[in-house]
């Protein structure tokens, strides 16, 4: 057998800031539908893996959600095991790429998962890894191993294993009508942060993804908490006279940017979470919200009505200046950045048209449509920058969606039991 390449060690320790959010029961799972698939996609085979059956098609679901491949584990059109992966059949049935497996459990009771990514026109393997993980990651696991296998062919990390944040609304069921939930980006596995009657709004992650801020209406008045995901403990970040809103955390997780109307207009403020200490950031007749900052931290972005509509504006940290970045449209509000801090995605109004998601290349200032669907709202980048996911409506549905910047794949994400809205795509 070849040398493996690498060895990775999945262990409870790494991945329980996602299960230690069961505090409460969870809610109905979301459904994945995959509304446009890509055309002409490079074609990869998923061989079943042996002695197992629950891998493989988390595997060949993540990479045929990507947009960039076409994964198949049916009717194959030819046959591969570890360490042979029958090269010229693949070959002549022009799949250029083959994924095998096999799993085992060790005296610990723990799996081992071995696994190869095979290149049939090079004729060499990409992959050759093991992995040991507790039986209760497995599917943790499955996107893990999606992961290694996105990034090998394109270059760019996956962010299959990553998880978003949304607000599920029920109005059949008054006590827990609001929901603040976290899921895997398969809408699989659902975790309960916090049921409320009244509102919650604008989840917001911390750069390490411990945390989560929202605001909440419990009190009859908005109010910004954060809570530990892990520990469950929550503290209240903001409460002052009027509105308490929009919260962002920096890049360094030292500060938050959030909207306040404590003297009377709103306004963004920044609160250093160490001192607790308040600097207010503008200071204009018009309305100021929405802010989030650059991932470099130099800078933060927001929406004002300050030139008579709503349009995005940037805030320069080190001089104070603000510059408009947003023309076309009637509308452009709810801006987030990429992780590059190259693009803009934000909802958008063309002059007699509803809501879409757009996406504006910051160095051109080249501003597209992105999404086919209307009322669109709340974007937000996965990690890689390839994906965004938002909130949206289809006939009676409140649902999220999920679409590939270059516009070739869809997928929603509808749930049973109510309206999904406030999408927020955690960091890694």
């Amino acid at each position: 057998m070849m040398e493996k390449t690498r060895k990775h060690l999945l262990c409870l320790a790494i991945l329980t800031s996602l299960s230690a959010t069961i505090s409460i029961p969870a809610q109905a799972q979301l459904h994945l539908e995959i509304v446009k698939a890509a055309e002409e996609a490079p074609k990869i085979a998923i061989i079943p893996f042996a002695n197992d059956s629950s891998l493989y098609p988390i595997i060949e679901n993540d990479l045929n959600r990507s947009g960039k491949f076409s994964s198949a584990s049916q009717n194959l059109p030819a046959t591969a095991s570890m360490n042979n992966p029958n090269a010229a059949a693949w070959q002549s049935a022009g799949v250029p790429y083959v994924v095998t497996g096999t799993t085992k459990k060790n005296a610990e009771g723990a799996y081992e998962i071995h696994y190869q990514l095979y290149d049939v026109q090079k004729q060499q393997y990409l992959l050759n890894e093991l992995l040991t993980v507790p039986a209760s990651r497995m599917r943790a696991a499955g996107h893990m191993i999606s992961d290694t296998i996105y990034e090998a062919l394109t270059g760019i990390k996956g962010d299959f294993s990553g998880r978003i944040a949304y607000v599920l609304r029920n109005p059949a069921t008054p006590n827990e009508r609001y929901t603040l939930q976290i899921a895997d980006t398969d809408g699989a596995q659902p975790r309960t942060v916090l049921t409320s009657r009244d509102p919650i709004l604008s989840p917001a992650w911390t750069p390490d993804a411990k945390k989560i801020a929202y605001v909440s209406f419990e009190t009859k008045r908005p109010a910004i908490y954060v809570q530990d995901l892990a520990t469950g403990q929550r503290e209240k970040l903001a409460s002052f006279r009027g509105l308490n809103g929009a919260p962002s955390f920096s890049p360094d997780g030292q500060s938050m940017l959030f909207t306040a109307s404590m003297h009377g207009n709103p306004e963004i403020y920044q609160m250093n979470l160490q001192t607790r200490e308040l600097k207010r950031m503008t200071n204009d007749s018009a309305i100021d919200t929405e802010a989030r900052y650059a991932p470099d931290g130099k800078s933060f972005i927001f929406t004002s009505d300050r030139g008579g509509s709503a349009q995005i504006y940037t805030y320069n940290l080190d001089t104070g200046s603000t510059k408009r970045l947003t023309f076309r449209g009637a509308f452009n509000a709810r801006g987030t950045l990429s992780a590059d801090g190259k693009k803009l995605a934000l909802v958008h109004r063309p002059s007699g048209s509803n809501y879409k998601v757009a996406i504006q290349d910051l160095n051109s200032s080249i501003t597209n449509i992105l999404t086919p669907t209307s009322l669109d709202e709340s974007p937000s980048f996965s990690p890689n920058g390839q994906m965004v996911v938002y909130a949206t409506r289809e006939g009676a549905r409140g649902l999220l969606a999920i679409m590939s910047l270059d516009g070739r794949f869809r997928m929603n994400l509808p749930s049973e039991t109510g309206e999904v809205r406030e999408p927020a795509w955690a960091p890694k």
